[in-house]
C-alpha cells in the first residue's frame, strides 16, 4: 500500500512537472491578460470576437487553416449574411465531379468550411520552408494554457536570441515556444490591421482579439453551456430550499 501511494505521488508529481513545463513553452511563465469569458459569469464579447476574425482572414487565413468552422458560423461573431457570402466567395474550392467526371473550381459558400490557402498539406510545408502550418480551429485547446499560451506566443518574439540560445537558420527565437526555435516568423506590428469599428491596432490588441477568436473556434458553444450551468445551479438551489422547507415542516411537531 505504501508503495503504491508513493507511485501515485510520484505520477501525479511528474504530471504537475511536466504540465508546467509546457504550460510555460520556453520556459517562461505564460502571460495572463484576463478575458472576458474567465469566471463563472464570464462570456465572449462579440465586438472582440468580429475583431478577432479580422486578425485571422487579413492575416492567419494566408497560412493557417480553420477547417472546423463553416463560414455561416461566423454569424455568431458579428457578420452578417452579406459580409459570410463575400469572406466565402474570395476562395475558391473543387466542385463535385459533373456528369463527366471532371472536377472544377467554384468560388466558396456559407455552407463551405473555412477554405485552405493550400491544397495540400505538402502545398502548404513546401510554401512555409518546410513547416507545415497547423490548423487553428482547435488550437486554444491543443496547447497547455490554451489562451494564454497562443497570447503569449504571439507577443514573445524577440530580435535576438539570448546568449546560449542558438537558434537555427530559418527560425526565430520564440519565449514562449518549446524550444524556443520557431518556424512562424513574427506577426504582429501596430496597425497591421484597421479594424471596422476603430479600436486602435496595437500588438497586444491584435494578439488577443485573435486569442479571443481562436478560442471561439474551439469553443463556440460557451456562452450556451455556462449560461445552462447557471441555470441548473439556480434550479439546484431551489430545490434544496424547498426540500429543506418540507422537512421542516414534516418534522415540527416530532421534536
Amino acid at each position: 500500500m505504501r508503495k503504491l501511494k508513493l507511485s501515485v505521488l510520484t505520477a501525479a508529481l511528474l504530471a504537475g512537472l511536466s504540465s508546467a513545463a509546457l504550460a510555460s513553452g520556453g520556459g517562461e511563465p505564460l502571460m495572463k491578460p484576463g478575458f472576458s469569458w474567465d469566471g463563472v459569469f464570464g462570456h465572449y464579447d462579440k465586438a472582440q470576437l468580429k475583431r478577432g476574425f479580422e486578425v485571422f482572414n487579413q492575416i492567419c487565413s494566408n497560412c493557417h487553416g480553420l477547417r472546423l468552422v463553416a463560414y455561416r458560423n461566423l454569424s455568431a461573431v458579428g457578420l452578417t449574411p452579406e459580409e459570410i457570402k463575400d469572406v466565402a466567395a474570395a476562395r475558391e474550392i473543387a466542385d463535385a465531379p459533373n456528369d463527366e467526371g471532371i472536377v472544377s473550381m467554384r468560388a466558396g459558400r456559407p455552407s463551405d468550411k473555412y477554405i485552405s490557402p493550400f491544397q495540400n498539406d505538402k502545398a502548404a510545408a513546401a510554401a512555409n520552408g518546410g513547416a507545415l502550418p497547423p490548423d487553428l480551429s482547435l488550437m486554444a485547446k491543443a496547447r497547455p494554457g490554451g489562451p494564454n499560451y497562443i497570447y503569449s506566443l504571439l507577443l514573445g518574439f524577440k530580435d535576438e536570441a539570448p546568449a546560449g540560445h542558438p537558434i537555427p537558420e530559418g527560425k526565430y527565437f520564440n519565449t514562449y515556444f518549446p524550444g524556443n526555435a520557431i518556424s512562424m516568423p513574427p506577426q504582429l506590428m501596430e496597425d497591421l490591421v484597421t479594424y471596422a469599428d476603430g479600436t486602435k491596432a496595437t500588438p497586444e490588441q491584435l494578439a488577443k482579439d485573435i486569442t479571443a477568436f481562436l478560442n471561439w473556434s474551439a469553443e463556440p458553444e460557451l456562452d450556451e453551456r455556462k449560461s445552462l450551468g447557471l441555470k441548473v445551479m439556480i434550479f439546484l438551489a431551489v430545490f434544496t430550499a424547498m426540500l429543506y422547507a418540507l422537512k421542516v415542516q414534516i418534522w415540527k411537531n416530532l421534536h
